[in-house]
């Protein structure tokens, strides 16, 4: 029985998102990942798995809600995935798709903090400091700090994650990492006046391992859209921090599966400062530096990044010209990310 109903707490993110488990049925796997403890209450974290089960099916994931304040992720990804579950009822060019690929989906990673709306969980922990990443030289308090919980970025415990950061890591494991050939998509929203796809590192000024696969993609979106919205950068070309997730992730993939199989870690940064540059006065709600206030800006949100969404699936499916380079491509493609982005 969903939580709201048990206990009468108002959860709307929660509530959709069972309903949404509700209308979907035997079309997907369900699950409870983990059940976090808070205030006498319990919140499930739920991940949802759509289409093709077999271990050599690319796959696409998504995840919402890490920062709890930052709660537009989670509706972007649960405004999605109405739209799935309505395609699914005649949609066969979908149905086609879903014979070939897997779609993950973990649309409220932090449930506590989105349901109280703070950036981090229930023991005062940002999750994406969390991992046991450590970059390199001085940091800022924001790159992620130990000195107390009642300071915002706090890294929490250095030996053991947090249940949430489990969780997550658990769902990329199972899921991501037993694929050929996968792609993460963790939503996020507060930095900038533009839309931002980021990659790794957000660690360190180094390129990673598939950097030369990323320039492809890169290449290949902008192609196809060259009006898109996006600044495709890695993260360290804007800040640098400790305790990264999908840092800690790449890292593990690539330490157990080398270059056998692919796998890109992306953070769908949305500029949320453009709302507030639209209307100041939204600074002083609660919601107002990373949440699009105004009906009509939500609105637009909630459907803005469909076609990215639809993009990186076909791409899956056909990797063909990205993600199975030669030495010479990837040679080339790995000069150009240094003039990029690394210069």
């Amino acid at each position: 029985m969903p939580l709201a109903v048990m206990t009468g707490v108002k959860f709307p993110e929660l509530d959709q998102l069972e309903r949404i488990i509700d209308q979907l049925g035997t079309r997907a796997q369900t699950e409870v990942i983990s059940r976090i403890q808070c205030r006498e209450l319990e919140f499930p974290i739920h991940c949802i798995s759509i289409g093709a089960a077999g271990p050599d099916v690319p796959v696409l994931g998504f995840f919402g809600g890490v920062h709890g304040l930052e709660k537009i992720g989670s509706e972007v990804i649960l405004s999605y995935l109405q739209t799935v579950v309505q395609l699914l009822d005649w949609d066969r060019e979908l149905l086609t798709r879903l014979e070939q690929l897997r779609l993950v989906f973990v649309p409220i990673v932090n449930p506590v903090g989105v349901y109280l709306g703070t950036r981090c969980n229930g023991n005062g922990v940002d999750l994406m400091r969390n991992s046991p990443v450590e970059g390199p030289g001085k940091r800022r308090l924001y790159s992620g700090h130990r000195i107390s919980a009642r300071l915002p970025w706090y890294r929490g415990n250095k030996v053991k994650m947090e249940l949430e950061a489990q969780a997550l890591c658990n769902v990329v494991e199972r899921h991501l990492f037993n694929s050929p050939l996968s792609i993460a998509l963790d939503l996020h929203s507060g930095f900038g006046v533009r839309d931002r796809l980021w990659f790794p590192y957000a660690s360190k000024k180094t390129p990673f391992t598939f950097i030369a696969e990323t320039v492809a993609l890169k290449e290949r979106y902008d192609r196809c859209y060259p009006h898109h919205i996006y600044t495709i950068e890695p993260t360290c070309k804007e800040y640098v921090i400790n305790g990264d997730l999908w840092d800690y992730l790449f890292d593990e993939f690539i330490e157990r599966f080398g270059t056998e199989r692919l796998f890109l870690p992306f953070t769908l940064e949305m500029g949320s400062w453009i709302w507030l540059r639209k209307n100041p006065m939204h600074l002083f709600q609660k919601h107002g530096l990373f949440h699009p206030i105004l009906p009509h800006r939500r609105e637009r949100i909630l459907r803005r990044h469909f076609m990215l969404f639809d993009f990186l699936q076909r791409s899956l499916l056909y990797p063909e010209h990205w993600a199975k380079l030669d030495q010479q491509q990837k040679q080339h493609n790995q000069n150009k990310a240094l003039g990029l982005w690394y210069g």
